[in-house]
């Protein structure tokens, strides 16, 4: 069975949107948004929707925050607009689901929940388009990315961009791109439960 293309669906919308159409573009970090606001800025006029209620721990999610701001300053690429940090949110979504393993049913009730949002935010803010960034981690599975992205922006009346970032080595350029901004790169996702797993990924290693 073929699996559908998003990277080409995007560039596809790419040819057609007028330039500096404004786009509403959910972040999960400042280094994962590099590449996708790159690409971007040159179709959209993109504000930064940092919404990530998922990050258990409050120094935590404000040290990305704070990352990716500065990233918006020194580039100048992209605007932001305020999100709530709201973590019971993402307890409440994960109810029923905390034994998942990292990558399963838990991710996405979470990627429903951060979408819906973004759609919500950018109907009252008077974005046409949404988009996310998730979908430039290899860790992330597209496809749910994006059938939950196109059915959030139908339910709040947006365009969602269809997107998969990490194709045509976005991921590696993203890498490269935090590199030169020497931006912090978080080891594991954020929530509680991811960094549970990663804690008891380095533990089996350290004992082998």
């Amino acid at each position: 069975m073929n699996r559908p293309n998003y990277d080409a669906a995007m560039l596809r919308v790419l040819q057609t949107v007028p330039q500096g159409t404004p786009l509403l573009l959910h972040s999960c970090c400042g280094p994962c948004s590099s590449r996708c606001i790159e690409e971007l800025k040159e179709h959209f006029r993109v504000t930064v929707f940092y919404y990530n209620p998922n990050i258990a721990d409050a120094d935590e999610y404000e040290k990305r925050k704070r990352e990716q701001l500065r990233f918006l300053r020194e580039t100048g690429w992209a605007n932001s607009l305020e999100a709530p940090y709201d973590p019971a949110a993402f307890y409440d979504a994960a109810q029923g689901l905390e034994a998942e393993e990292e990558g399963g049913l838990r991710c996405r009730a979470c990627f429903a929940l951060r979408l819906g949002v973004l759609a919500r935010a950018a109907r009252e803010h008077g974005f046409a388009w949404v988009c996310s960034t998730l979908s430039v981690s290899p860790h992330k599975n597209a496809a749910w990315l994006n059938e939950i992205g196109q059915a959030q922006a139908e339910k709040y009346g947006v365009h969602w961009l269809p997107n998969d970032f990490k194709k045509r080595n976005g991921y590696l350029r993203s890498v490269r791109l935090a590199a030169e901004h020497g931006l912090y790169r978080q080891s594991y996702c954020g929530c509680s439960f991811s960094l549970a797993q990663a804690e008891r990924g380095k533990e089996s290693r350290a004992a082998k």
